[in-house]
């Protein structure tokens, strides 16, 4: 009887932080304060297990300093998880370069096939496999062997998060390049995606941002497609209708996603992105080639391209001048931006 005592006291509890977030982000949408939902957010985070710090002992390429979210370029590695064969692979790998002080974001989609070293594999093989040899610190040091760019933070989740916050959203649109047929998870059902505007819910959206072979661009076409379900899902997620929702995103969150981004640090998060929201992402490509080896297909990545990409991230790091590179990554040059206005 105790037992169920403390069960019902700790569901009661759960629901009164939820429902005081939902207060406080109201209150927040009126103007009320920062600090209250700090704390708030502090309260739940003990309750959900979303925040998971990365061993930096396994990460020799990774600053130790804090980074002033508001004031300091960082990046962010996206990557979602996909269960294969008993082990984890990155399915999709997005690093992504916010600038606060020149106001430019940046995304390089990292194709999955790419051939890498994996130190924590001690041999060359695809970079989606970096995973499964020690989860996210693997990655983001494989991450680092192939273009030598620090990594803040990083965000992981598994297809089934991915389809649970779209759906919870309500869905999203997308403006579908052309007309192909996909396969759904879980169902196979096959889905015919018209070209033009649609909209999709999370299933779909997740047989769309993940469809290659069919796409006359390829990875690339591939690359465009999830920067674009990726920036309606935030979009959205950051609207004042979305507010009601609140719970059941919370409830997504802390069963399928991981993160190191510090409770502390959501609060500015959303004043940055408050400030930067209509700034143009621009599309960074890594340039290679398909190739077999050994019976198995990989994507070589070209060694210029990858020069000028670390050039061009390691940049956006320090500089607080804007930085441009062109769609094959051939040259770079940089304009002043004084007046911090969008780009």
């Amino acid at each position: 009887m105790s037992n169920l005592r403390s069960q019902r006291r700790k569901s009661k509890k759960k629901r009164f932080w939820r429902s005081f977030i939902l207060l406080v982000l109201l209150l927040l949408v009126g103007g009320g304060s920062y600090f209250a939902f700090d704390i708030a957010y502090h309260a739940k985070n003990a309750s959900d297990n979303i925040y998971q710090e990365i061993d930096r002992e396994k990460v020799e390429n990774h600053r130790t300093e804090e980074v002033k979210i508001t004031k300091e370029p960082f990046n962010i590695l996206l990557l979602g998880i996909e269960e294969q064969g008993g082990g984890q692979r990155s399915d999709v790998l997005l690093l992504v370069t916010v600038n606060p002080v020149t106001e430019e974001i940046s995304m390089l989609s990292i194709p999955r096939d790419t051939r890498i070293m994996v130190p924590a594999a001690n041999r060359k093989t695809k970079i989606t496999e970096s995973f499964s040899y020690g989860g996210v610190e693997s990655t983001i040091e494989t991450i680092d062997e192939l273009l030598d760019v620090p990594i803040d933070y990083y965000i992981t989740t598994n297809f089934e998060g991915f389809e649970d916050i779209v759906d919870t959203l309500g869905g999203v649109e997308v403006d579908v390049p052309f007309t192909f047929k996909s396969q759904l998870t879980g169902s196979l059902k096959w889905k015919t995606f018209t070209e033009g505007p649609m909209e999709l819910n999370g299933n779909e959206a997740l047989a769309y941002v993940r469809m290659r072979k069919k796409d006359p661009e390829g990875d690339k076409g591939r690359n465009e497609r999830q920067r674009e379900v990726i920036k309606a899902i935030i979009d959205k997620g950051a609207s004042v209708s979305t507010i009601p929702k609140i719970n059941d995103i919370l409830g997504d969150l802390g069963e399928n996603v991981k993160t190191n981004i510090p409770p502390s640090e959501l609060i500015n998060f959303v004043k940055l992105y408050t400030k930067i929201k209509n700034s143009e992402i621009q599309n960074l490509t890594l340039e290679g080639k398909d190739q077999y080896i050994n019976g198995g297909s990989y994507f070589i990545a070209d060694e210029d391209s990858i020069e000028e990409l670390s050039t061009f991230l390691n940049d956006s790091l320090t500089n607080t001048k804007k930085v441009k590179v062109t769609n094959n990554n051939s040259s770079q040059n940089s304009e002043v931006n004084t007046d911090n206005k969008d780009w």
